[in-house]
């Protein structure tokens, strides 16, 4: 594929004067008061701002009960050129940038820094907003993932419909009215009053991966609301509400193919791969597999939880670090430990990263039960579809299907979520998508799909690998979204830009478990 020529600033402007301002939703527009918050991991102050926002509960009774939105800022470093505020967020659902900001100041977003207040927000039912989802329950045990992953091998449908159950009740009993509030419809009408509160005449906002969804409604129900929006790893807002167990079953396919990708970068360089598999990775990836299910991998080195990884324990960490390209060369060095007898690597990663936050499930599973419109009537659909999935995607088979019937249990729904049309105003700004080519987690398909239904909308096109593009992983990707957000120029139709991160060992080598998970620092999004 080629790359096409950028000229900056060149192509259509989206925040002229002509397009008017949005009014926020009935009634009080939440008073804010910020407060010095947040440290870096060094210990020196971080320049973040902290408030908390109340907004209704229920957007159709204005003056009634109210959740309360934490929100973080960092102010424009160059006060006199400032443009407003940028909101920003990661994806999940369930996803905040509140607790990075916090920690880590701007970050990825500190070119953005010197024009715009970067604003994170913690949607309703998200931790550190109140009141936040916690349906109480081991992660591992008694939550929404299944372990071990059923296969048309060993699959119980009796037990399969028992735990999702049990988990379905936990959730309900633990949570309350804001149970049925829980929609990306919701978060939009909080953050147009969030819009408001900050003083902006129009939203400037970029979300990542589900965080496109939140975008992509807000640009549905508040067409005349926005100065910009970037969608970046962008959701198929249609497929997603509407068809959920297609694009389940889409994502699998798409990590498939990253792992296939991951493994032939690693036959081509071994050094960058700690010499895991050979000349044939993807051999050996199944290889270590088949150990891992016939017998655990001991984990003796990793002395905060020494329990041996199993062959799902594996898939998950792969599939995480397949999220980022620059975690590749950690993929390669956790595999080819394992592969010599030593899970310990993989363990700490999943207990200090990837399972350290015991809600996470939870909230994910809520807020998409509230309005995905997963089959209700017919549990056969679920062996079906889990059937179809492992013959399909021999891998990662386990993402659709068979660990999706909680879904189907469900029974409480948000009455004001938004399910589509998904359309931008043609008197609006031209929101830009962007989606890389070979991104596991959401789709390149899904960005041209966003793109089509939005009908105004640009798409950008990393050519590469990964979960989203925006915040180093191409100068090109980064120009053009900035130039865009700070001066509303669109790129040209149909420019494509290349991925610049190089797959390479990690640097230094991590010498323990805990030094290898300060590597995924910043770089994971839900």
């Amino acid at each position: 594929m080629a790359v096409a020529t950028l000229v900056s600033g060149a192509g259509t402007a989206v925040a002229g004067a002509a397009v008017p301002a949005a009014g926020p939703l009935p009634g009080a527009v939440p008073q804010l008061s910020w407060a010095a918050c947040g440290t870096t991991e060094d210990g020196t102050a971080a320049g973040v701002q902290c408030a908390s926002a109340a907004v209704p509960l229920d957007h159709d009774e204005p003056d009634g009960e109210v959740v309360q939105i934490a929100l973080a800022r960092v102010p424009a470093t160059d006060a006199a050129n400032r443009i407003g505020s940028l909101f920003v967020n990661p994806g999940g659902p369930g996803g905040e940038f509140v607790t990075s900001l916090q920690e880590a100041g701007a970050g990825r977003f500190a070119a953005l820094n010197a024009r715009f207040d970067i604003v994170a927000f913690a949607p309703r039912g998200v931790a550190p907003s109140t009141p936040a989802i916690d349906c109480r329950v081991d992660p591992e045990t008694g939550g929404p993932v299944v372990m071990p992953t059923p296969t048309p091998f060993d699959v119980d449908l009796d037990v399969l419909v028992a735990k999702a159950q049990s988990y379905v009740d936990a959730c309900l009993a633990n949570n309350g009215e804001i149970l049925e509030h829980l929609s990306t419809a919701n978060v939009a009408r909080d953050l147009d009053l969030l819009r408001a509160a900050v003083g902006d005449d129009r939203l400037t906002y970029l979300g990542y991966s589900y965080g496109t969804l939140i975008g992509a409604t807000y640009a549905s129900l508040f067409p005349e609301g926005y100065r910009a929006l970037v969608l970046d790893a962008a959701v198929d807002a249609e497929g997603y509400l509407n068809d959920p167990l297609s694009m389940t079953a889409e994502q699998a396919a798409g990590i498939e193919v990253a792992l296939a990708r991951f493994a032939e970068a690693c036959a081509v360089d071994q050094v960058a791969c700690s010499g895991f598999g050979g000349t044939d990775p993807y051999l050996a990836y199944d290889q270590l597999l088949a150990a891992a299910q016939a017998r655990p991998i001991p984990a003796d080195a990793y002395p905060g939880d020494p329990r041996p990884v199993s062959a799902d324990d594996i898939r998950g960490v792969t599939i995480r670090l397949l999220y980022a390209k620059q975690l590749w060369g950690l993929l390669g060095l956790v595999l080819s430990e394992a592969a010599q007898g030593d899970a310990s690597f993989i363990r700490a990663l999943l207990d200090q990263v990837f399972r350290a936050d015991n809600t996470s499930a939870d909230r994910q599973f809520a807020i998409g039960a509230s309005e995905m419109r997963y089959p209700r009537d017919d549990l056969q659909v679920y062996l079906d579809r889990g059937a179809e999935s492992w013959a399909s995607f021999p891998h990662f088979g386990g993402n659709s299907g068979y660990t999706e019937i909680h879904y189907a249990l469900w029974p409480v729904h948000d009455e004001d979520a938004f399910t589509g049309p998904f359309e931008a105003s043609g008197s609006a700004p031209a929101p830009l998508v962007i989606g890389t080519t070979y991104d596991p987690a959401t789709p390149y398909a899904w960005a041209e799909r966003l793109t089509d239904d939005l009908g105004t909308a640009r798409l950008l096109t990393m050519e590469g690998d990964g979960h989203a593009a925006y915040g180093g992983e191409s100068a090109c990707i980064d120009s053009t979204t900035e130039a865009y957000l700070v001066g509303g120029a669109l790129p040209a139709p149909g420019t494509v830009c290349r991925q610049e991160t190089v797959f390479e060992a990690p640097r230094p080598v991590p010498t323990s478990a805990a030094a290898a998970t300060q590597a995924l620092s910043g770089l994971l999004l839900p």
